[in-house]
C-alpha cells in the first residue's frame, strides 16, 4: 500500500479532500474502543455526568441550542 502525506492531499480538489477526511474518520469511528481517554478527560466526563444526575432539567436539548446558534447568523 502506497503511503500518502498531507502534502499529497493538497493536489486533490476540495470535495476529494473532504471525502478523504470522511473516509479517514470512518476508519477511526469503526474502532472507538481503541481511543484512550486521559485521566483529565475521564474526570471531566464524570463531573458532567454527576451534574446532570443532580439536575437533569438544567440543560437544553441539542435542537434548541442549534436553533439559537443558527438564528444569530
Amino acid at each position: 500500500m502506497r503511503q500518502i502525506t498531507a502534502t499529497d492531499s493538497l493536489s486533490l480538489s476540495i470535495p476529494e479532500r473532504i471525502q478523504l477526511v470522511e473516509d479517514i474518520w470512518d476508519t477511526i469511528a469503526s474502532e472507538p474502543e481503541v481511543i484512550e481517554l486521559t485521566a483529565d478527560e475521564k474526570r471531566i466526563i464524570d463531573e458532567r455526568l454527576e451534574a446532570y444526575h443532580r439536575n437533569p432539567d438544567l440543560g437544553s436539548p441539542w435542537e434548541d441550542v442549534y436553533k439559537r446558534i443558527a438564528s444569530k447568523r
